[in-house]
């Protein structure tokens, strides 16, 4: 496996995807009440957050409850931070996932 290029190419690709999504709709990151990322790998999810200029607190992490749980992280994340009332109705949540499904790094990178 090439983990610093699968690590670089989350991180990109995650804050990229992330800056599209709020630009598209007009929504500015401070909008953001949580941000709930896949959880793959806590340093990805400090590093898109610091990229996006998200403090810690603002990130819902449970990773070191479950692991990786592949596609099903979000929608547990988010389960998850409803229940304590984290985020209510009306909340706005931005969420990001990268992995399986998304292309890999360029042929040139292998």
């Amino acid at each position: 496996m090439m983990g610093n290029e699968t690590f670089k190419h989350a991180v990109l690709k995650m804050v990229e995807v992330a800056g599209e999504a709020l630009a598209r709709n007009g929504v500015a990151i401070d909008d953001v009440k949580l941000f709930i990322p896949h959880q793959a790998n806590l340093r990805i999810i400090q590093v898109v957050g610091k990229r996006l200029g998200i403090p810690r607190s603002g990130s819902y992490v449970n990773l070191e409850k479950y692991g990786n749980t592949s596609a099903a992280s979000i929608p547990i994340a988010l389960a998850e931070a409803k229940a304590p009332g984290t985020v209510a109705a009306g909340d706005l949540v931005l969420v990001v996932a990268s992995g399986g499904g998304s292309p890999g790094p360029p042929p040139d990178a292998m």
